[in-house]
């Protein structure tokens, strides 16, 4: 997990700087990672009504176990076709 509300608070911060009123393509375009447009909305929305940015954390995806088996399954058929490729040079 990553702390992004710094980042958001940044692009906030060097939009009012520069006289701009913040909004969420400002916001999206100052950023330097991608986020999704419900998190810089929400940020957004707290900021002008409390001068803050919540503290909003970036999680990994979590899979369900049917992905999961999936991407192993997936990933023991790749490491099984490279295996009988090396076994095939000798």
């Amino acid at each position: 997990m990553s702390d992004i509300s710094q980042d958001l608070e940044q692009a906030i911060q060097s939009l009012i700087t520069e006289g701009k009123e913040p909004s969420v393509a400002l916001i999206k375009s100052r950023l330097t990672s991608p986020l999704p447009m419900p998190l810089i909305i929400k940020a957004l929305q707290a900021w002008k009504k409390n001068a803050k940015v919540p503290k909003i954390e970036k999680t990994s995806p979590t899979f369900t176990t049917e992905q999961r088996i999936a991407q192993l399954e997936q990933q023991v058929a790749t490491l099984t076709a490279r295996l009988t490729a090396l076994e095939s040079k000798d």
